[in-house]
């Protein structure tokens, strides 16, 4: 698998490009706990809400419960205790709520900030990478002999904008079917810049010289 090109340059913008991806990732991960962090602080109060409310429905449910055994008046006087107990309970229930929301919420903004500008960087980025790893790799195969840079020279004839072509020879389809060597070699080398590869071959090395 060739994952860069074989140009300086070009290797270059590409390692750096996947550094910034890299450190984009990075920065989205901590984004997204940062905030799930702070969000999730404002359950605070609900927890101690819930904590307190609980341990006063429980004080008063056990004072309820003792003033309820005092002989003639025990059950008149247990009933508002047993009230109150129970609206501290509805109170501690409503802390627990509160708190259960906010930690959705948490959930649900870190999630968000962390994974939805990470999805739309890979979106354009990730494409534009597989497509160079993937020409790159399979082209690499193919520039092991001189035979092989003709099978370049024809891909950039069928690829190659007219103005670039006409900058190597005035009639390109002409002199590839000749079969001169320079063309070949100079149409070859548009390709394989363009996939991010150096030709191998001793033709592509000499500049073009070679048998005619």
């Amino acid at each position: 698998m060739k994952l860069y090109a074989d140009t300086p340059g070009r290797r270059l913008r590409q390692i750096t490009a996947d550094l910034l991806f890299v450190g984009w990732l990075v920065l989205c991960a901590w984004l997204g706990s940062a905030l799930h962090d702070g969000t999730l602080a404002l359950a605070r109060p609900g927890h101690l809400v819930a904590d307190s409310a609980t341990s006063m429905a429980g004080g008063l449910s056990d004072a309820g419960a003792r003033l309820d055994d005092v002989p003639l008046v025990g059950e008149g006087v247990a009933a508002p205790f047993d009230e109150a107990a129970s609206a501290s309970q509805r109170l501690a229930d409503a802390g627990r709520a509160q708190v259960d929301a906010v930690e959705q919420l948490a959930f649900w903004l870190g999630l968000s900030a962390g994974l939805v500008p990470v999805l739309v960087v890979s979106a354009f980025y990730l494409p534009v990478r597989v497509r160079f790893i993937r020409e790159a790799t399979a082209g690499s195969r193919f520039i092991d002999a001189t035979e092989d840079l003709d099978l370049f020279a024809l891909r950039a004839l069928a690829r190659q904008p007219m103005h670039v072509l006409a900058k190597v020879h005035d009639d390109p389809a002409g002199a590839w079917r000749a079969r001169d060597p320079a063309v070949i070699a100079a149409l070859a080398d548009l390709e394989l810049r363009d996939c991010g590869l150096k030709a191998r071959s001793p033709l592509a090395a000499a500049g073009g010289r070679g048998p005619a």
